[in-house]
């Protein structure tokens, strides 16, 4: 039986993970294959650093580069994460011809173009299946599964630690800060839980998608980011007396009739590219989405309406897709396969991002005012002036005199009217501290 070698870089979580799997499951993978799978080398940052799998000693190295270089390893496997270092790795490693595995979604969302012409430069393939979505073969349905289809809409909860706070914020109706420092005791969430609370991580992960379903490189320079600190256990009990849910999410979408301000290369159709905490029905499949899980939800225009779901991060599942694209990997060297369906090609709906000024939606609006008449009339003329129709409002009673919650579900309008209402809204007298503003999906 012919073997692939494989050297990995990065022994950490994910690295050790990977091991350990590959470790278990090597027979399985083998058989199925129809190859041998060998590990020549794994390069780690320290040889005595703590792990989740301990890694046999005569496996490591702190030399990625005597990996990369040793002429026995075929495919090489990045799992240190980061975009200066591993961008290096990757591009040594193509240069010398070699099939590249990365989970490295930051990477990739920054100089992803970049990565993948150098990939066909030196005619090596550059497998990515880990860096979106974890243990969810979503990168594989979007360009093979589904390669028949125009991707109309795409919805993902993409970020495990977000999407825990939230959970327990409705669940325990507790406020954000005690859900976070829940999340970081139970090893969800970063001491320095930024890149996730703040939305980035999401934004690497939907910008590969979005690429991959349009076939342009969406860079995330200029993509509307939102994040979750700002959300209140006062908004998770009005959303769910709305009959809401709130999710961080990723949004990619086709916008039919946007004006061509938004178009690029092709002169396709608009796509809307976002991540921000949205209000999703509670009778849509995405809102019993919980915890740590990860979803993503897929409108094909043959298809139709389809969804992924699983562990979104952590070595398992990471590992699992890493194997993925090593049986790939594997594959492709044995029948000599340079690439067997292009990641990224432009097509109809290739016309570039629409940009959020012209995003239509519906809205919640949460402000904290004084109760007194004439406040509700001061707010509605506001966003009548802009143009924004008002749904519903919800205004407690008891506080006769003091300060409440002001609760508005508006009609649908553009986020720049809204961004106008906003402003004067902040302004006005009645309005006693900063308001909330999330959007409403309605899927349509």
């Amino acid at each position: 039986m012919e073997e692939v070698t494989l050297g990995i870089i990065g022994g950490g979580t994910v690295g050790s993970g990977v091991w350990h799997h590959l470790h278990r499951n090597r027979a399985l993978l083998e058989s199925r294959v129809g190859l041998k799978i060998g590990l020549r080398k794994i390069a780690v940052k320290a040889l005595e650093e703590p792990r989740p799998y301990p890694i046999p000693a005569v496996l490591m190295t702190t030399d990625w580069s005597s990996v990369v270089h040793d002429p026995q390893v075929q495919v090489v496997i990045e799992l240190v994460g980061g975009t200066t270092l591993a961008k290096t790795m990757i591009l040594t490693a193509l240069q010398l011809g070699k099939p590249v595995i990365t989970a490295n979604k930051a990477l990739l969302s920054a100089h992803g173009e970049e990565l993948f012409a150098a990939a066909r430069r030196h005619g090596a393939n550059l497998y990515y299946e880990a860096s979106v979505a974890g243990g969810i073969p979503i990168i594989k349905v979007l360009r093979e599964g589904l390669v028949g289809n125009r991707i109309t809409h795409l919805y993902g909860i993409l970020n495990g630690t977000c999407n825990y706070i939230l959970s327990r914020m409705k669940r325990e109706h507790s406020e954000f800060a005690p859900a976070l420092a829940e999340a970081q005791r139970m090893g969800y969430a970063e001491a320095d839980p930024a890149m996730d609370v703040d939305g980035y991580d999401c934004l690497h992960k939907t910008g590969i998608l979005a690429s991959l379903a349009h076939g342009f490189w969406v860079k995330p320079v200029g993509v509307c980011v939102e994040g979750i600190r700002a959300i209140t256990r006062t908004d998770i009990e009005f959303t769910e007396k709305l009959g809401y849910t709130i999710k961080l999410l990723g949004v990619v979408k086709v916008v039919s009739g946007a004006p061509g301000s938004g178009r690029g290369q092709g002169g396709g159709q608009a796509i809307q590219v976002s991540v921000y905490p949205a209000l999703v029905p509670n009778t849509h499949v995405l809102a019993s989405v919980n915890d740590v899980f990860n979803a993503v939800f897929v409108r094909g225009d043959v298809v139709g309406d389809t969804l992924f779901y699983g562990r979104g991060a952590g070595k398992d599942a990471t590992a699992s897709a890493v194997l993925s694209d090593i049986a790939d990997a594997a594959l492709d060297l044995k029948h000599s396969s340079k690439n067997r369906v292009p990641a990224f090609v432009p097509h109809e709906h290739g016309g570039g991002i629409l940009p959020m000024a012209q995003v239509i939606s519906r809205y919640y609006l949460r402000l904290s005012v004084a109760d007194r008449p004439g406040t509700l009339a001061k707010i509605a003329a506001i966003l009548a002036q802009c143009k924004i129709g008002i749904a519903s409002v919800i205004q407690p009673e008891g506080h006769e005199g003091g300060i409440i919650p002001l609760i508005l579900m508006t009609h649908a309008a553009p986020n720049a009217a809204m961004k106008k209402a906003m402003q004067q809204i902040v302004r006005s007298p009645v309005v006693k501290a900063p308001p909330m503003m999330l959007r409403v999906e309605s899927f349509d």
